[in-house]
């Protein structure tokens, strides 16, 4: 009889029971959907094995009690995100119970009192809540960025002994440990710049590798990180606690991130303190990027210095400084996060730009996949008529030589709907009928990687919306948002869509978290927001909002927003300025870009934009 000490996590469904008796068959399909799409996938991402599923419930193994509680959370706030697309009826709420201990091996399955504690500190915890046992907060407080608040010794049914237990604080933002409380100012600040080091790596990597296909059908690769803890170069050497700290917090947060892997603790705290080639270290370690940094301390002010290198070529991605003086580091960490966001990522960064520089650059004949992905992006992102059209070119040349390619094909897709969007289609019905065909095709494909998907679903999300199924198309942008929650292009674009469904509101919260995120996009983001001022009756803020920008068909929105203010020559100077970048502009093939679940809004706007002087047709 084997036995081996391992964590085990034990989840169900709150009042699972109750939600078959209202709808059985809908139920079982939203359980089934939520561990292939959620539970499953995660827990295999933290190294953990299902070896036992009961109905609303499962039990999973792990060899790291670190990898056990970082998925437990994982999984909670996917949970959360997946709860806020569906109706309140609909929602699952899980308990999840974790326990380290020994137990048997019997093939598949496990037995043993660690399994039972598991169980039953599971049906201890909330709705929503994770509970686990002293030996697990003991043994992860100094490893991982979460509260474990004590809920004292607890009697549990048929185990003689009394249980600590301890609940797993999920905040929005990692947290401060258990330990080193009298440093509770430095050690929020150092967690504050851990978020933002980790935003900006993760988005960063995301955008700048989102998948390296060998075949169409093939293997794909994701970007690789280690964490070095960082260097304490304080004088009285006494942020030592603060530079592990850090590099734990990066850790434990870049985890959550499915397109990124991350090297273990163990693996690369093993280089604390030791000067080395960061190649060499990199080629150990099997990473194409490390961060590393340090802390010091000067007076009452801390400074973290972080960087991000290329393991290949020891080059620096990025660098850039911290520092925590006075008492609300949080919006110094916007500040930095939306300078170096803005200038580092996204599809109009600096690095995606050097991308497609590298793209060009290469000879026709030794073009990969990705390679012609980018070429047709960089076009695209030109939003001409001459771009689209260029654009869709090169991904039609791609797929003949990487046929039935996920990316090009949804890249495709995209071609023929901006030309619709952009109002430079000259049959608008047969591009958008095509880029629902392409991108239902990409769709069928189960095993997209985040980046085709977050395409796929956004591209989804406008086609459905045109169909006026408005449910559908929240679902498809909570979707492609998920994919890449920090994508401020996403966000800002989410607010189009969450604006026809009847949600204006909702529309501009996604707008001002991608203000916040990347400034530089404020050309995207004024477009946006121009529409929902409008809708909200607010025309001045339109008006300055959207003479901040000339994207796509602004000037025919600023004309709305000037005709509701009674200023007429102004609405029909914005008209004649989109039919100089648009000749063929009318009514009826800008209606064919909005569909609004309030049908009378567009009503109404195409009456204003025809008394501005916009041809019917």
């Amino acid at each position: 009889m084997e036995r081996r000490l391992s964590a085990i996590l034990a989840a169900d469904v709150v009042g699972y029971s109750a939600l078959m008796e209202q709808d059985e068959a809908g139920t079982f399909d939203r359980l089934r959907a939520r561990r292939t799409e959620l539970f499953e996938p995660e827990i295999a991402r933290h190294h953990g094995r299902i070896f036992k599923l009961m109905g609303d419930g499962l039990l999973a193994e792990f060899g790291s009690v670190v990898d056990a509680v970082e998925c437990a959370v994982s999984l909670q706030r996917g949970m959360t995100e997946r709860n806020a697309s569906v109706p309140e009826e609909e929602r699952f709420n899980v308990r999840i119970g974790i326990n380290i201990g020994e137990v048997i091996v019997d093939g598949d399955d496990r037995y043993g009192e660690g399994v039972n504690v598991a169980a039953r500190l599971e049906q201890l915890a909330p709705p929503a809540g994770i509970c686990v046992s002293g030996k697990v907060a003991k043994e992860v407080e100094n490893k991982l960025a979460f509260t474990f608040d004590s809920v004292g010794r607890q009697k549990v049914k048929n185990i003689e002994e009394l249980v600590d237990v301890y609940q797993v604080r999920i905040d929005a933002a990692p947290r401060r440990r258990i330990r080193h409380k009298r440093r509770i100012g430095q050690r929020w600040w150092a967690i504050g710049a851990a978020a933002t080091i980790v935003a900006l790596v993760a988005v960063w990597m995301v955008l700048q590798n989102p998948l390296t296909m060998i075949s169409p059908a093939g293997p794909r690769t994701i970007p690789s990180v280690a964490v070095l803890p960082f260097a304490d170069l304080s004088a009285d050497k006494s942020l030592g606690y603060m530079g592990e700290g850090l590099a734990n917090d990066v850790i434990a947060i870049l985890s959550r991130f499915s397109d990124i892997a991350v090297v273990s603790r163990t693996s690369s705290f093993a280089y604390e303190g030791k000067q080395g080639d960061i190649r060499q270290i990199g080629k150990e370690l099997g990473v194409g990027y490390v961060v590393e940094g340090s802390v010091r301390k000067e007076g009452d002010r801390v400074r973290i210095v972080a960087q991000l290198i290329n393991t290949k070529t020891g080059d620096h991605v990025w660098a850039d400084r911290f520092d925590k003086a006075g008492t609300d580091p949080w919006a110094l960490q916007d500040e930095l996060t939306g300078k170096i966001v803005g200038a580092m990522t996204g599809e109009f960064g600096a690095i995606r730009k050097a991308d497609y520089s590298q793209a060009w650059g290469k000879d026709s004949t030794n073009l990969a996949e990705y390679d012609y992905y980018l070429r047709a992006e960089s076009q695209l992102n030109l939003y001409t008529k001459e771009g689209l059209e260029r654009s869709g070119e090169i991904s039609r040349q791609g797929l003949q030589v990487f046929p039935g390619s996920p990316l090009l094909t949804v890249e495709l897709g995209w071609s023929h709907w901006l030309k619709v969007a952009l109002l430079h289609s000259p049959d608008p019905q047969a591009d958008l009928q095509e880029a629902d065909r392409l991108v239902k095709q990409v769709l069928a494909d189960k095993n997209l990687s985040p980046q085709v998907a977050r395409l796929a679903n956004w591209l989804n999300a406008w086609l459905l919306t045109l169909k006026r199924d408005h449910d559908g198309a929240v679902a498809a942008m909570n979707k492609a948002i998920a994919a890449a929650p920090y994508n401020a292009f996403t966000l800002t674009d989410g607010g189009s869509i969450f604006l026809q469904a009847g949600q204006p509101e909702k529309g501009l919260e996604l707008t001002d978290a991608a203000a916040a995120r990347d400034p530089g996009l404020s050309w995207f983001f004024n477009y946006v927001r121009g529409f929902i001022y409008i809708v909200l009756g607010r025309n001045e803020d339109a008006v300055e909002a959207l003479k901040a920008t000339e994207f796509a068909d602004a000037p025919l929105q600023l004309a709305i927003a000037y005709m509701r203010l009674g200023r007429e020559a102004d609405a029909r100077s914005a008209v004649e300025k989109m039919l100089k970048s648009a000749p063929t502009a009318t009514i009826q093939s800008w209606r064919q870009t909005w569909n609004f679940r309030d049908p009378s809004i567009m009503d109404q706007a195409a009456a204003d934009l025809a008394r501005a002087g916009l041809p019917p047709q």
